[in-house]
């Protein structure tokens, strides 16, 4: 069957009627600024002219937000931009275009983590957000979820080893050695085992952007990196956070850092919350829940957030993917909200 000549454009004009967000991320986000930084990645002399000249760097870093957008593999990323109209219109790509394989995303992905180039593009685009006039506003909140990644089946020994840090690489092949991951921790959280690492966040609570971050493995308590993430920048020292962050240490150094700590109480056996503590957690949780808001709209679009890499420097990378790709689609949504 023919197509007509304005068939394409019809579909796209459909797909932004009925909610499509990634022409206003096309066109609201500043792409071109991140480019002094990405080229980096090819700054290198050429052997020779011979041969296909390499990706843009802006249109492979618009991939990688994509994929973290909706948690694609890179084999699912090379097909999705292949059949998503969608995809080719917010990348500038033609039906003709040549489109980078899985390889060349999975390459362009460890350029970036080889040159440790995602905290500086993250800090850039808040940067960004600050000078539009999202500065940090009425305090922060501070939090952290679990991101999963595939169970590792490792003998009772080698689980030994390795949580001692000391892996038996020397008795493992090459193949496997490719598909463990020793960095991988687990945790327990409200009775259930988890596997995988942290994402640990600090978000405004006006704007509810993510100003900063850190990723460990599973088993760090959320309190182990929380006075690193506080940003003296807010105008107001008003810290929101669960029960998990509440000991006499963390609000001794909330005190002496001049700010007011708003953390949730827990009861224990035989010391119940009294009625006046239960209505000051209420209170403090309508605020604090905001940074739940966030979490949800990572997993809303993409489902749940299960890594497919191994180890922990793969493990940030991609999570730093995913806490700018959220802060992007925050802005369009503020801009929309104030136009």
């Amino acid at each position: 069957m023919l197509n007509g000549l304005f068939d394409i454009d019809n579909r796209l004009d459909y797909l932004t009627e009925n909610g499509d967000m990634l022409p206003r991320l096309k066109e609201l986000v500043p792409w071109e600024k991140f480019r002094s930084d990405l080229e980096v990645i090819y700054d290198h002399e050429r052997k020779s002219n011979a041969g296909r000249r390499p990706f843009d760097v802006v249109m492979m870093f618009k991939i990688l937000i994509l994929q973290s957008l909706y948690n694609l593999s890179d084999d699912e990323m090379e097909y999705q931009i292949m059949d998503r109209l969608s995809f080719m219109r917010f990348l500038d790509m033609a039906l003709d275009s040549r489109v980078p394989d899985a390889k060349t995303i999975w390459l362009f992905r460890s350029k970036l983590e080889e040159h440790k180039l995602i905290r500086k593009l993250f800090d850039k685009f808040n940067a960004f957000l600050a000078v539009s006039g999202f500065v940090a506003k009425k305090g922060q909140i501070v939090d952290a979820t679990i991101v999963r990644v595939p169970t590792q089946r490792n003998t009772r020994d080698e689980n030994k080893a390795i949580k001692e840090g000391n892996p038996p690489v020397e008795n493992w092949s090459d193949a496997k050695k490719r598909q463990k991951d020793t960095d991988a921790r687990w945790v327990q959280k409200n009775g259930k085992n988890y596997y995988g690492y942290k994402n640990h966040v600090e978000a405004d609570v006006n704007y509810k952007i993510i100003r900063d971050y850190k990723v460990t493995d599973a088993s760090v308590h959320d309190s182990n990196v929380f006075e690193e993430l506080l940003d003296e920048s807010n105008t107001s020292r008003d810290v929101y956070a669960d029960s998990a962050y509440r000991s006499a240490k963390s609000e001794t150094n909330l005190k002496e850092g001049r700010f007011r700590a708003h953390l949730q109480r827990k009861g224990c056996k035989g010391h119940p919350l009294t009625s006046w503590e239960k209505q000051g957690n209420r209170t403090r949780a309508r605020t604090r829940s905001r940074i739940e808001h966030i979490f949800g709209a990572m997993t809303q679009r993409a489902g749940n957030l299960i890594l497919r890499s191994i180890g922990i420097s793969r493990a940030e990378v991609k999570l730093e993917l995913r806490n700018i790709a959220y802060n992007m689609e925050r802005f369009c949504f503020l801009m929309r909200q104030t136009a």
